[in-house]
């Protein structure tokens, strides 16, 4: 019997897409008044005149306003995890590839979701117990992306003495994409995505080739 070419999957490129969860009415409302007036700011009242709720229904969707906000953060932090797995998936075992897809899926997410990125700042608002739950589940990304850069030191792609410490480095400057990007300004999301792929290959010491790499639309690469 002859033997069949077992099939190679698909690149999933749904990463690229950086969709925000599916927030319930409750989460939705939340997320706009915490963005508009501060997790302080804002009251129960508040978001549940947002959600077209009563006070009393709201509450039997949500312990109080901190699990609101935790909610958010846990939702938003579960998709960046499950895009950066799907931008590592596409990648394969090509370290170079690994790393500048990793960079561009977070560029993008917080990009295109500007609203979710701005709760990061509000952990500070969380009990000890919930910040070091979130806290846990951010070091994840953390993690994948410093062993995108032990790959890249591995394979002589890049010149780093410290992939730890250059992988917080990074994050702290994806992050702050949060509190200065706007869709409707002159930079696009692309743009953006190309500029900070640069950004992170010179951070990580990387070789002409990967430099000229990064500054290729996505289609190319």
């Amino acid at each position: 019997m002859a033997q069949t070419k077992e099939r190679k999957r698909a690149p999933s490129t749904t990463w690229r897409t950086a969709s925000q969860p599916d927030l319930s009415p409750i989460l939705a409302g939340a997320l706009d008044a915490f963005y508009d007036d501060g997790y302080h700011g804002t009251s129960v009242r508040d978001i549940a005149r947002r959600a077209n709720l009563t006070v009393p229904a709201l509450y039997y969707h949500h312990a109080n306003k901190e699990a609101i906000l935790y909610a958010l953060l846990d939702s938003s932090i579960n998709r960046v995890i499950e895009n950066c797995e799907l931008a590592l998936s596409d990648a394969g075992t090509d370290q170079v590839q690994r790393f500048l897809n990793l960079v561009e899926c977070q560029v993008l997410y917080l990009a295109n979701n500007t609203k979710s990125a701005a709760m990061d700042a509000e952990i500070r608002s969380l009990s000890s117990e919930n910040r070091r739950a979130y806290s846990e589940r951010r070091r994840v990304i953390e993690y994948m992306l410093q062993r995108t850069i032990e790959g890249g030191v591995g394979a002589g792609s890049f010149n780093v003495s410290n992939p730890s410490a250059t992988s917080r480095a990074l994050l702290g400057m994806i992050q702050a994409i949060a509190t200065w990007f706007r869709a409707d300004g002159e930079l696009s999301v692309q743009a953006l995505a190309r500029q900070y792929l640069e950004i992170a290959a010179q951070t990580v010491g990387a070789s002409s080739r990967v430099l000229e790499l990064a500054r290729q639309p996505a289609a190319r690469r």
